[in-house]
Formats: C-alpha cells, sequence, structure tokens
C-alpha cells in the first residue's frame, strides 16, 4: 500500500476577472452577450505540488490571498484545478464553511441528518451517534428549534459536531478552531487531537502560528499562488514570523 495519502501534481487555478466596470447586471449581460466583455487572468495557485504521508498534520500558512482556501477546495473536490491533478486514498471531511449545508427552516435535529446526509453519513449512523453530536454541540433543547433562531456561535457548534463524529482518513480544516466560546474552542481542539492520534491526515489552515506550531508536523507556506518553503513546523513558521 502506497503511504502518501494525498498527491498534489502540478495544480493550477486560475480564475477570470472581469477588467470592465460594470454597475448594474443589465450592463453585464449586454456586455457579454455582444462579446465586449473583457477579463483579465488572476492565477490563484501556480504550479503546487506536494505528498502528504498517511497519519501526517500539514500545517499551511500565507497571507490573505496567498491560496490557501483555494487549495483546500481543490483537494476537498469543491473546485476543478484548472491544471494538475490531486490523487486522495481515503475519505475527505472537509470542516471549510460550516454549516454551508443547513436549511435554516429545519431545526438543529432535522439539520443533523441534513448535514449528515451531506457529508455521506447513512440514517442509520446518524441515529446511532444522534445522542453523541447533540450532547457535544451543548445545543439542550434548542436542538428543536429552528436553527434561524441560532447565534453564529450556536451553528458552528452544531456543524463541528456533525463534521467530527466519524474519524475519517482525510479532516481538512479552515480556521475551526476559533468555533464558540473558550470553553467549547478548548473542547474541539481536544477532539481534533483526538482524531490526529488515531491517524487521521490533517490539513489545516489558521493564521494562529502558536496552534500550527504545536500541531503539526509540516508546514506548507503559501505566498502569491506558490510554495514559498515547505519543512518542519518550527522552522517553516520561524521564516514566516520574521
Amino acid at each position: 500500500m502506497k503511504s502518501e495519502i494525498i498527491e498534489i501534481n502540478g495544480v493550477s487555478m486560475m480564475f477570470k476577472l472581469s477588467s470592465d466596470r460594470i454597475s448594474s447586471l443589465k450592463e453585464y449581460i449586454t456586455s457579454a452577450l455582444s462579446g465586449k466583455l473583457s477579463y483579465k487572468e488572476f492565477w490563484a495557485l501556480n504550479n503546487i505540488s506536494i505528498n502528504i504521508k498517511k497519519g501526517e498534520v500539514i500545517g499551511i500558512i500565507g497571507h490573505n490571498g496567498s491560496g490557501k482556501s483555494t487549495l483546500l477546495k481543490i483537494i476537498s473536490g469543491i473546485m476543478k484545478p484548472t491544471k494538475g491533478n490531486i490523487i486522495c486514498n481515503g475519505n475527505i471531511v472537509p470542516m471549510l464553511e460550516l454549516g454551508s449545508g443547513f436549511d435554516f427552516d429545519l431545526t438543529g435535529k432535522e439539520n443533523i441528518y441534513l448535514n449528515g446526509a451531506i457529508l455521506g453519513y447513512s440514517k442509520k449512523f446518524l441515529d446511532e451517534k444522534y445522542k453523541e453530536i447533540l450532547e457535544f454541540s451543548e445545543l439542550g433543547e434548542f436542538i428543536n428549534v429552528p436553527i434561524r433562531n441560532y447565534s453564529s456561535g450556536m451553528m458552528m457548534r452544531l456543524a463541528f459536531s456533525i463534521a467530527t463524529v466519524v474519524n475519517p482518513d482525510i479532516l481538512i480544516v479552515d480556521e475551526i478552531l476559533s468555533v464558540g466560546d473558550e470553553a467549547f474552542q478548548e473542547k474541539s481542539r481536544k477532539r481534533m487531537e483526538e482524531l490526529m492520534s488515531g491517524g487521521t491526515t490533517v490539513l489545516f489552515v489558521s493564521h494562529s502560528l502558536n496552534q500550527i506550531r504545536e500541531m503539526c508536523n509540516r508546514v506548507v507556506w503559501l505566498d502569491h499562488g506558490k510554495i514559498r518553503m515547505i519543512g518542519d513546523a518550527e522552522e517553516v513558521c520561524d521564516k514566516y514570523a520574521l
């Protein structure tokens, strides 16, 4: 069996940005139909290649706009790269836009089953895990309230509880440990550590270098869509902090 669980091969991602100043939808449609709309190319990622072994915890750092979230979305299968390819040898749980699969008119309980189904969990599995999800989320009686009445912190707690109920092969995390209050953040961090010690491969984006140093084996530093440095967590974080 191959030791690499993720192979990222020459991945580039290009977005077309309109270079026209358009003030209305009507103007946009008119320009598009007449072929007068001009674009400029923006390469969010440029020729990224990384091999990740099973059980590694990889930190991804870089300033805003460096391509971190784009890379995570491509690995998760949310986006298709313009060039290159990615091979993932395991099931992925992406925790990127927590709660993006929620229906605001449904209760928390109904959303556990909806969001769980989106993540690929069976009803039987969710029945078995329902109590555990509820206890972890600390929502109590609010679980039977439509989530349009939830605070953002309550919604994040529910989404995190659903996403981490399994032990995935690959966990993709974007600034997740800022969920809820301090006590819940600490509980989230411990849950993440459990997953990591259980052999889950983790890709972790955070603006907190302390979190990256504490939790990661290796770090990828992205700068304007390119790899600036890749290596030992302490070494890369030290260079980034200069």
